[in-house]
């Protein structure tokens, strides 16, 4: 591994695990007029990726802890806080589906049976053992529309010829039996998401490092089955990458339908399908952008909102921002999941809190 490799791992690892002396506030955050954000559950250590169980617990991955917590409320307000499961190896992804809670650890796909709010989980079943490891080590959980469970695997490295796993989406039976590469040259696709319409699988994706400020760009991709996205010999819009670039293979890439501004480091994402926020807010793209570390001057640290229009992006907007000032950064945000009556949830693994994004109707 080259150096230049090693001190992005270094600093991709301090990022989530060395907790910041900051003190976040959501009085810090600046959202659309009408718009209301406040911290819904703190403490959390290095929240992740979250998810809605059937009885409308939000479950979240704690990555630095190698845990689960289960949040439950009333009236809004948290009142139980609860490590569901422990003993993790970074765990990351996280989907409810058919009875079961499934968990993304970096080197396994595993599940337990889901017994309700106030029981414990089943045993753990691991499905889908001896995943690769090393380098990009999150490993995020989807299942589509066809009921299969798609998982994201990144890459070992800023940019190599890869195993044939990493870079890749995934695609398993619900037991994780029948693995086969859904689609390639995704260098870190940590954010997956399915169009409420369409069913077209929509997914982030980090570009390399190293190519200076502005380049490549970040992006957001309609993944389509046996389809490859160019990393590592392309870029953005079928663009050779000085490294391995391949001129011939770039024309047979599928460029991205969003690019992004290089290093702002887009993770999660999710269409709103809720009811509270204004109707034209109905369809659109939230992502996140866990902002960058090794930009002369530092980008992303917000959320953004990307209108659709016909099921096709026309504009990317600033929706939650203030993470970020000229001298210091307030948390990084992670996951966006919509709520069980629209509302917005935010995962901060910097600041270790979980922001609630509400809309006042006046």
């Amino acid at each position: 591994m080259t150096n230049k490799n090693s001190l992005c791992l270094i600093l991709l690892f301090c990022s989530i695990f060395i907790p910041s002396i900051s003190l976040a506030s959501a009085d810090k955050i600046t959202v659309p007029e009408g718009f209301v954000i406040e911290e819904y559950a703190k403490d959390l250590g290095s929240p992740r990726f979250m998810a809605l169980s059937p009885d409308q617990g939000l479950f979240v991955t704690i990555i630095g802890e190698g845990t689960v917590v289960a949040l439950s409320e009333k009236n809004g307000t948290v009142i139980s806080n609860k490590v569901v499961a422990k003993g993790l190896k970074r765990p990351h992804g996280i989907a409810f589906h058919d009875g079961y809670l499934y968990i993304g650890e970096t080197n396994q796909i595993v599940r337990f049976k889901y017994n309700g709010l106030n029981n414990d989980l089943g045993e753990k079943e691991i499905l889908v053992p001896d995943l690769p490891t090393k380098g990009h080590f999150t490993r995020t959980v989807s299942f589509g529309p066809d009921g299969k469970m798609y998982v994201s695997i990144g890459s070992s490295c800023n940019v190599c010829i890869e195993d044939e796993r990493r870079a890749t989406i995934m695609r398993f039976d619900p037991d994780g039996k029948n693995g086969e590469i859904f689609a390639r040259g995704l260098r870190n696709s940590v954010g997956i998401a399915w169009h409420p319409v369409t069913g077209e699988l929509w997914a982030t994706d980090n570009g390399r490092d190293w190519l200076g400020d502005n380049l490549p760009p970040d992006e957001v991709n309609i993944v389509s089955e046996n389809k490859d996205y160019g990393w590592p010999y392309c870029y953005g819009d079928k663009i050779p990458d000085p490294d391995y670039g391949n001129p011939n293979r770039c024309q047979s890439t599928i460029a991205p339908v969003v690019e992004i501004q290089a290093h702002s480091a887009p993770l999660g994402l999710s269409f709103y399908e809720g009811e509270m926020f204004p109707e034209e807010y109905s369809g659109d793209l939230f992502v996140a952008y866990h902002g960058s570390w090794n930009r002369s001057i530092p980008t992303g640290y917000k959320v953004v909102r990307i209108k659709m229009k016909d099921g096709k992006p026309i504009e990317t907007l600033d929706f939650a921002a203030g993470w970020l000032t000229a001298t210091k950064k307030y948390g990084r945000p992670v996951d966006i999941l919509v709520g069980k009556k629209g509302e917005l949830y935010v995962s901060d693994d910097l600041e270790g809190i979980i922001y609630k994004i509400s809309y006042n109707k006046q």
